[in-house]
């Protein structure tokens, strides 16, 4: 029996075979692909995808970088049920992207990255923006992917497409090896002709599997809560990516178990919930860190224990603490000697909490929680009278968006001050935040404001962004004006890397390079931020005070493309509360007595380190 086939380049076949991929809804899971066009992807995959045209839609942003942080904001905010692809040409297109794999990798987000290669027939050697190993001619500068992608090929012929699709896609909708996915396809490649089996574009549903639990690994965790006398529960993007966020809240209801929040985890579950304490570790709560440092029990569940969550492991001082991980993945299971259970978060909890019957640990002391509420509202609150001349701090702007916030709100950030000020202050609704805070990237905040509101258009996304961060990435303002995609850029302004430069003190060291006027450079700088949004076409404005900031975020609610509101604040202040030690090495020689000083606080702090046992 003859086989049917279907005369296609190799680009036409790959662009084809996405348009028919679908999640369990029915819905395709790439959902489009952004595209700068060069010389190794112009004449194939730009031919395929005008070709393909509303099958599979194509955007065009500024830059590859911010156009993948974009995918993978979308891909985040649907919980990696759907995701895009990014195409570049071979050369810095493609190298641009290789921070966004990065970014991808360690916040486990499916992103598709589809950058042009050398030419496999290697013909015109070197071509255009090749990198020439000396020793190796199988090289090219997208070898530079390899470290930081969860599957990289590459496309050196067209029946290659076979098999590498369905092993891209196999890794992008696992739920533990989930991550970027890198086809390196060569450019005389993506335009060679091949005949293609018509079965290969059939549709193809994929599923998100839910991985049960060893029943050995259950009976574990039950053994170990049961004997817990101050257990708590460590709440992880885990949660949100197994839809565990209703499971996570009653088994902490059931069982009276308190939970804290992850950076990658906050918004799970609302702040409202008296169970939840807000967020561990260096940007935690005061009585979050409490209730972890008292702990004779920590729950992880979906969370990889980042430094920040555990005070770089000096959180949890009980002498008395175990660690219990409930995680997908083996390797994050089993961090810091804990006992794991390898499993899907929300079938994990529903069977620990059935073995767990009508058991109830001590209740926590809620009162820690309503004083910490307290601390927050004073201050985040609205500057007194006698404060109207001053710039207000992080924490002001915070409190201010905070009070004209709706159920519908997410705030969002990934870099710089405000990442710990919003995780430590901001009272989230439930799934009201997004913060990529695994790379914690500055320059992924305006393009990510664009793929959340892409991947949820009934939400506000307020996206919170130094000057600093601002000025790393900030052409798909362009982007988003062109495309009608509406959100909100609070752009604080102190001058500089204000962030960096109170750690620099707090280690000892003299302002230097962080803050403009501590740089080398001739002439301050006086950017016209307001100006600089408004040539790209966004609604651009600058707030004269708290007040009148509240006022310009609900003004905004109304429009059809970005706005970014300039606020201008004070770099010297912190949160002004919670926080906890972070292992930052101190100089162990040398300097004046501030760093002495430091030192001394360091080797304080280090000698509370210790591994769970």
């Amino acid at each position: 029996m003859t086989r049917q086939t279907i005369r296609l380049t190799a680009a036409q076949a790959l662009v084809r075979w996405l348009s028919v991929q679908m999640n369990e809804d029915g819905e395709r899971f790439i959902e489009g692909v952004w595209a700068i066009f060069g010389h190794g992807n112009v004449a194939g995959m730009g031919e395929a995808l005008h070709g393909i045209g509303e099958k599979l839609p194509t955007w065009r942003g500024q830059n590859e970088q911010t156009m993948a942080h974009a995918a993978i904001a979308y891909a985040k905010q649907k919980r990696r049920r759907k995701a895009m692809a990014v195409t570049s040409s071979i050369g810095p297109g493609a190298t641009n992207m290789v921070t966004a794999a990065a970014l991808a990798h360690v916040n486990r987000l499916p992103v598709l990255l589809i950058p042009g290669d050398i030419f496999a027939n290697r013909r015109p050697d070197p071509v255009l923006q090749q990198i020439e190993d000396f020793d190796d001619g199988t090289v090219s500068a997208n070898d530079c992917f390899r470290p930081v992608s969860r599957y990289f090929d590459r496309i050196m012929r067209p029946e290659h497409l076979l098999t590498a699709l369905p092993r891209a896609l196999r890794v992008m909708t696992d739920p533990a090896n989930c991550g970027p996915v890198t086809l390196a396809f060569c450019q005389d490649v993506q335009s060679e002709a091949w005949d293609w089996p018509v079965a290969f574009f059939e549709p193809r549903i994929w599923r998100i599997r839910r991985p049960e639990a060893d029943a050995s690994e259950v009976e574990d965790a039950i053994r170990m809560i049961r004997a817990a006398k101050a257990p708590v529960i460590v709440s992880g993007g885990g949660v949100l990516y197994s839809g565990a966020e209703q499971v996570l809240a009653d088994f902490a209801r059931r069982h009276d178990i308190a939970f804290v929040e992850t950076q990658a985890g906050k918004g799970a579950n609302p702040a409202s919930d008296d169970l939840n304490f807000g967020s561990p570790g260096v940007t935690g709560s005061d009585c979050a860190n409490r209730l972890c440092a008292e702990a004779d029990l920590v729950i992880g569940v979906g969370t990889r224990f980042q430094d920040f969550t555990t005070g770089s492991w000096t959180l949890f001082r009980n002498d008395s603490c175990h660690l219990l991980s409930i995680n997908l993945h083996g390797y994050d299971a089993s961090k810091h000697g804990a006992v794991g259970v390898v499993g899907d978060a929300k079938l994990t909890l529903e069977r620990i909490s059935l073995g767990l019957g009508g058991y109830r640990a001590p209740a926590p002391d809620k009162g820690s929680r309503a004083a910490w509420l307290e601390t927050v509202k004073a201050v985040t609150a609205a500057p007194a009278d006698e404060q109207v001349n001053m710039l207000p701090s992080d924490a002001q702007v915070i409190g201010a968006v905070q009070r004209v916030a709706t159920d519908d709100t997410v705030a969002m950030c990934a870099a710089g001050t405000m990442p710990g000020a919003l995780q430590v202050l901001w009272q989230s609704a439930r799934n009201g935040y997004h913060m990529e805070y695994g790379y914690s990237c500055m320059g992924y905040e305006v393009a990510g404001s664009m793929g959340i509101r892409l991947a949820d258009p009934s939400k506000e996304v307020i996206c919170f962004v130094g000057d600093g961060s601002y000025m790393m990435a900030n052409s798909e303002l362009a982007t988003a004006v062109m495309m009608r995609v509406p959100f909100t850029v609070v752009l604080t302004d102190n001058r500089g890397y204000g962030c960096i430069n109170r750690l620099q003190q707090e280690c000892g060291g003299a302002e230097f390079n962080n803050m403009y006027k501590d740089s080398n450079i001739e002439d301050q700088p006086e950017i016209d931020f307001v100006a600089h949004a408004a040539s790209m076409g966004a609604h651009a404005e600058k707030a004269l005070g708290i007040a009148d900031f509240e006022a310009r975020i609900v003004a905004a609610r109304g429009r059809t493309k970005p706005t970014v509101i300039v606020i201008d604040t004070e770099a010297v202040s912190g949160t002004g509360a919670g926080g906890y030690w972070w292992d930052v090495a101190v100089p162990q020689v040398g300097g004046p007595e501030r760093l002495e000083k430091a030192r001394a606080h360091y080797n304080t702090n280090r000698a509370l380190q210790r591994l769970m046992n």
